[in-house]
């Protein structure tokens, strides 16, 4: 039976590709016309190129939509210009489930990540564009200081937010915190890699699913074995990972991961549901001795067109851990403005923040609001 590594190895010779354990790195055959759409993101700053049949190429930049041609496109040519990217496995998991991501690395352009799937029978694409650095926290755009969580020495951090919020960039800009400041061991287990971490103060180790392990649960306990310091989830997206994770983190470990949630106790619940009923309660007891914060955020256009980020965070404390036993979540936005003096902030907070700075028109911070009026009671007082 002939190894499907020698598979890999004989598509990426074809296509003038290289391989790493991490991505597929491009270095000729992407159709040119991809190639120079995706220049133009990132002359437009832009954060996606989205390619899908009877419709022009479209770049999304500062949450507006620009044609990046007029040419309309079929699904045969992205078929064609996209899907040898994906590689023997990959591509028999989009043949298999109609969906796969992946990332991969032009010279001249950096990273990018890719959504590849089904659109009414034919195939379509979501590519977004990667920094060319890694973040630094300063330079996301928070409103208040999130570099406490990088500070934590143990604990589950939840970073929630809906597809598209930075929350990848977010756990990336608090590991390269980490990274620069202290001397620890770091695994992240992703799926794919998006930012490509160097050796500093700490170790770090990047696990891709579907090249290094097969799955999350799998790679979670394996990362216990390698006595790491903080574990990363690039998402909780089963029960299984959820309880080795909550494991991890009451037995002393840093674990960062996201869910996609748009506010706190959301994030919160969104664990426990995530059990059959009879295990919830014990699974809500788990949690409040294992959750050390939740931050939640998502992305707001300004008028330069940039994107910065609304967020929420609980530091989580001992009335928060009550909360959470009892499951009166709701009770969870009051523990943030109690907890204000150890870093927590709201939405409502971040929100006022930015129209002080002229980031956001008033209206529309009101509007993505949670809390309009205590939102108006913070700008009122300024």
């Amino acid at each position: 039976m002939a190894d499907p590594d020698d598979d890999l190895d004989n598509l990426v010779s074809e296509l003038n590709l290289t391989a790493t354990p991490a991505t597929i790195r491009l270095t000729a055959d992407l159709s040119p016309n991809v190639e120079t759409w995706l220049g133009r993101v990132r002359e437009l700053d832009g954060s996606d190129l989205l390619l899908v049949a009877g419709a022009p190429p479209m770049i999304r930049a500062a949450g507006r939509m620009v044609r990046a041609s007029d040419e309309i496109l079929d699904g045969d040519y992205i078929e064609r210009a996209v899907v040898p990217l994906a590689g023997p496995r990959l591509l028999q998991r989009y043949r298999d489930g109609g969906s796969v991501d992946l990332a991969f690395k032009l010279p001249a352009l950096g990273r990018f990540r890719m959504n590849l799937h089904h659109e009414r029978g034919r195939a379509a694409a979501a590519i977004r564009a990667l920094p060319m650095r890694l973040p630094a926290l300063t330079g996301l755009g928070f409103t208040h200081d999130v570099g406490v969580l990088a500070r934590l020495p143990r604990g589950l951090v939840l970073v929630g937010g809906p597809t598209g919020s930075g929350k990848t960039t977010t756990l990336a800009a608090l590991v390269a915190d980490i990274n620069a400041r202290d001397a620890r061991h770091i695994v992240t287990i992703e799926d794919p890699i998006e930012y490509e971490h160097s050796h500093g103060t700490s170790l770090i180790e990047q696990v891709e699913i579907g090249v290094d392990a097969p799955d999350f649960p799998t790679a979670l306990r394996s990362a216990l074995r390698q006595a790491p310091d903080v574990i990363v989830i690039g998402e909780m997206r089963d029960p299984e990972t959820m309880r080795i994770a909550l494991g991890a983190a009451e037995t002393g470990h840093l674990v960062l991961a996201t869910v996609h949630t748009t506010d706190v106790a959301a994030a919160v619940s969104r664990i426990a549901d995530a059990f059959p009923s009879e295990r919830q309660n014990a699974v809500r007891q788990e949690l409040s001795m294992a959750l050390a914060a939740v931050l939640t955020q998502t992305l707001v256009p300004t008028p330069a067109r940039t994107l910065v980020p609304a967020a929420e965070l609980l530091l989580v404390s001992y009335g928060a851990r009550q909360h959470i036993r009892r499951n009166a979540l709701q009770h969870l936005h009051q523990e943030i403005t109690i907890t204000r003096k150890a870093g927590s902030f709201t939405l409502e907070e971040s929100l006022a923040r930015l129209v002080q700075q002229g980031s956001l028109d008033r209206k529309d911070a009101v509007l993505r609001a949670a809390h309009s009026d205590e939102l108006e009671s913070i700008l009122g007082r300024t």
